[in-house]
């Protein structure tokens, strides 16, 4: 399979949502907060906000991902897709805690997608 390591970060992405998704039902459950309610106390909404800033950022990020591998390579756009799970780790770790400190997981984040978007680019003037 050409684009292996690839898959493999597209899958850890994927998990890393699902885990986003499961501290978001924790909270529900936690605070009392039947779907489709979506107000509660911070603590539910620091959960929900992470959960969707996370949808919006696959957006840009799971295209330049497979961009950024079918252009420049598999290793460019896995070592990218690592840096931005990492990203959304640390936006999320830090947003649970005070949402003031969320800065540097989105700015990973955003770096991570960017470089991706580069890659791709890269790769399609080199080819």
């Amino acid at each position: 399979m050409p684009f292996h390591l690839t898959a493999w970060v597209t899958i850890a992405s994927l998990f890393t949502y699902i885990w986003m998704i499961r501290n978001v039902g924790r909270a529900r459950v936690k605070f009392g907060i039947k779907a489709p309610e979506m107000n509660g106390p911070p603590e539910f909404l620091y959960t929900q906000r992470v959960q969707a800033n996370t949808v919006e950022q696959m957006l840009l990020f799971f295209p330049a991902l497979w961009l950024c591998a079918v252009c420049l390579g598999d290793i460019w756009a896995a070592a990218g897709g690592a840096l931005w799970i990492a990203g959304r780790i640390l936006y999320a770790v830090a947003y649970y805690r005070d949402p003031a400190k969320r800065g540097l997981g989105f700015g990973i984040t955003v770096t991570a997608s960017s470089l991706l978007m580069v890659g791709a680019m890269v790769g399609l003037v080199l080819k």
